[in-house]
């Protein structure tokens, strides 16, 4: 039966997958090929995490031909004709998309013309769209927007101080990871009525990082702007930085323009300060002092962040850590919640280790929760609604 929605999250090194059945919206299969360019791998697993798939491929294989791999194992597995419709996580939106839409012709065009404004994650998210087309022509697709959820920032949240010449060009605040704050937001009255109708900030932290402020489950503000680079320190990404230094590179270091990519998008961040790692696991468990420094200025650009978001949230009801760091690094948000001290927060340290839902203390003025994210169960519940619509 031709029910079911396929979701793909593509991206430069990984395409990540689920298949969920329309009625009632349940993932039935999920997994990845990862390790694109270097030693691909694919996985898939059942809906209760038991092993399905596991196949090596060769480093040669291109995105295509892996995601080619990856849909004739879906055909095997579930059977031919049984996916309707095909949902991509698109990073950027752009002017145009405030909402999740069907792809058609003048769609794809739209969202070629957004791979400036995203150079490093547009074209991986927009290849299998490409593929698919060409392989099941038939098939719906639907692209999701990671920039949607905060259309809901004022203007004046959104502006920067530039010439209105090129706000009017689309040079705004877009802000990212919208996909996952729009879950969390709507998983929030499940642990919170009170943090779900008030002012709550959460973290989406990762290899890529950032967090939101939500008013009424509702983004007033977030710290990515522009571009992924924005807002706080990454995995690889540098986070908000001077222009100056930026303006000092290329006129004084003769930095070239992909020389800069390189070293924003893939050189700084945690590994860039400390010269070992990107990945926050490797970090803690390092004596180096370069990693402590490195943990050390994560924690602090994004305990200030806080302080930011408040002000835009007008006070804060509660905290949510979500994604990889913030769900499984207990250290990681001890050490954010004792630089937040200030408000009141207190953390049960059995609870934050145990990895509970609330890690805050009976005593403590601001309840902190962790709340797993589900990105790719967002996007099927657009790619559903947008389906039974008829739109």
């Amino acid at each position: 039966m031709r029910d079911k929605i396929l979701i793909i999250n593509a991206g430069s090194s990984s395409i990540k997958f689920a298949v969920f059945t329309q009625a009632p919206l349940t993932r039935i299969v999920s997994g990845a090929v990862e390790g694109i360019n270097h030693a691909p791998r694919f996985f898939a697993r059942g809906a209760g995490g038991t092993p399905l798939a596991e196949q090596h491929f060769e480093k040669s294989e291109t995105q295509d031909e892996l995601l080619m791999h990856l849909l004739d194992w879906i055909e095997d597995y579930l059977g031919p004709d049984q996916l309707l419709a095909a949902a991509h996580r698109i990073v950027h939106g752009g002017p145009l998309y405030s909402a999740p839409v069907r792809v058609n012709a003048q769609v794809l065009e739209d969202l070629r013309n957004t791979v400036p404004l995203a150079p490093l994650h547009q074209p991986h998210n927009l290849a299998p769209i490409v593929a698919l087309d060409r392989r099941a022509p038939q098939l719906q697709q639907i692209a999701c927007f990671d920039t949607a959820f905060h259309r809901t920032n004022s203007r004046i949240s959104r502006l920067y101080a530039l010439p209105r010449a090129l706000s009017d060009a689309g040079v705004w605040r877009y802000g990212f990871h919208g996909l996952s704050y729009e879950y969390i937001a709507a998983e929030l009255p499940r642990y919170d009525e009170n943090a779900a109708q008030g002012r709550t900030i959460v973290a989406h932290l990762g290899s890529g990082a950032s967090l939101c402020a939500l008013s009424g489950g509702l983004s007033v503000a977030t710290s990515m702007g522009f571009s992924a680079l924005d807002g706080v320190p990454m995995g690889t990404r540098s986070g908000a930085i001077d222009p100056g230094v930026l303006l000092f590179l290329l006129q004084e270091k003769q930095y070239s323009a992909e020389q800069l990519t390189d070293l924003l998008y893939r050189e700084s961040g945690l590994l860039g300060m400390s010269g070992i790692a990107a990945d926050m696991r490797t970090l803690l468990a390092s004596d180096s002092p370069p990693a402590r420094e490195a943990i050390e200025v994560f924690v602090y650009r994004i305990a200030r962040e806080v302080g930011s978001l408040m002000c835009a949230a007008g006070g804060l009801d509660a905290l949510v850590f979500t994604a990889g760091i913030g769900e499984r690094s207990a250290a990681v948000r001890a050490m954010i919640c004792a630089q937040l001290e200030w408000l009141g927060i207190r953390i049960d340290a059995k609870a934050n280790e145990d990895q509970s839902a609330r890690i805050s203390a009976a005593d403590s003025a601001i309840p902190v929760w962790v709340i797993p994210t589900d990105e790719e169960m967002e996007i099927a519940r657009h790619a559903a609604a947008l389906l039974a619509g008829g739109a």
